[in-house]
């Protein structure tokens, strides 16, 4: 049983990933638009307030771990429109495993953010960063990445069944900026009023961006407080509990569609 879900989730990640080369486009915009933002406010915004060093060594982690959490409409666009479109009932009518559906989905979304995951850090190197670490607490780095996109990729699976429509789902991804640049992906909490630096101490992506920092030997969020004391922790305690709760909700949510 179990050997049937794997051959049929990866049957569907292969459709996901035949989707790339007929809409190859899409996919440049989804690796390039990070970068621009990586650049932008590398080059034109630049600053970083409450950054001591060179800015590109803060800015790096925090873009990395921001990007993490961008991308998701695409994802929650093509759950919904297969959704519409009555792909999903097709499938349902043949002898595959109902998890596959979501898991394929879920598979070729995070081997795309590994590929994004890759460039981004080939753009670091390029105007200047570097990894002051071993090659292994780079690999730790990585990992932490994938894990903050795989929660979020549960997150937003979940909300684009509940959405329903695609154009609820463009209502829903706004809520991704707010969240996301309530980080210290950008600045430092302690450069914020008391009361918005400590909701971004908190912020599941200030806690992977501070981790990626650490293991990168460049110094985080020096504000002594305990979430930037334990980003490392944080960074793995915060997806696990988002996956934890919202894994099971998108398969009921699924299976009562399947209904």
């Amino acid at each position: 049983m179990t050997v049937w879900a794997l051959t049929d989730s990866w049957t569907m990640t292969r459709r996901e990933l035949a989707h790339w080369a007929r809409q190859p486009v899409q996919v440049v915009v989804g690796l390039a638009f990070p970068v621009l933002l990586l650049l932008m406010f590398g080059y034109l915004v630049g600053g970083g307030r409450g950054v001591d060093g060179a800015y590109v060594g803060f800015l790096v982690p925090g873009m990395l771990a921001l990007t993490m959490a961008f991308g998701l409409e695409s994802t929650m666009l093509a759950v919904t429109q297969d959704l519409g479109k009555g792909v999903i009932d097709r499938f349902r009518s043949m002898p595959m495993a109902s998890s596959a559906v979501l898991v394929g989905r879920s598979l070729a979304d995070m081997l795309q953010s590994a590929v994004s995951v890759v460039v981004m850090i080939g753009v670091g190197f390029a105007i200047g960063w570097r990894w002051h670490g071993g090659f292994g607490s780079l690999m730790g780095a990585v990992g932490l990445l994938l894990l903050l996109r795989f929660a979020m990729l549960w997150i937003g699976i979940h909300l684009a069944m509940v959405a329903g429509k695609p154009e609820m789902v463009q209502a829903v991804q706004i809520l991704v900026w707010p969240i996301g640049f309530l980080s210290n992906a950008f600045a430092t909490p302690e450069s914020m009023p008391g009361w918005l630096g400590a909701a971004v101490e908190w912020n599941p992506m200030s806690a992977t961006a501070t981790a990626v920092r650490d293991l990168s030997g460049i110094p985080g969020v020096a504000d002594g407080s305990w979430a930037g004391e334990h980003a490392q922790l944080m960074a793995m305690v915060w997806p696990v509990a988002l996956v934890a709760v919202f894994f099971p909700l998108a398969v009921r949510r699924f299976r009562r569609l399947s209904h």
